[in-house]
């Protein structure tokens, strides 16, 4: 299986995960300290992308349906029957 992203940029979210592990790492904007696994990769993953490395784009939730609004969209879009 290939690569998700390059080897320099998970060396920032390795960094970002031993800093979760000492409590040092802080979050953006509140400055708190992260104690989630999640938001420590993702923050590591954002510092790579600050510095140019191959990291995949962000999920964009843009643009997708939710299987309720899809099958009232089919609905609308089927032909009407004529009788």
């Amino acid at each position: 299986m290939a690569r998700t992203y390059s080897r320099a940029a998970s060396k920032d979210v390795e960094r970002a995960m031993h800093k979760r592990k000492r409590g040092t790492l802080e979050s953006g904007r509140s400055g708190k300290t992260v104690r989630s696994r999640k938001q420590a990769i993702a923050i590591g993953l954002s510092e790579a992308r600050k510095k140019g490395k191959t990291v995949p784009k962000k999920a964009s939730t843009a643009g997708k349906r939710t299987p309720k609004k899809a099958s009232a969209a089919r609905k609308r879009a089927r032909p009407r029957k004529s009788a």
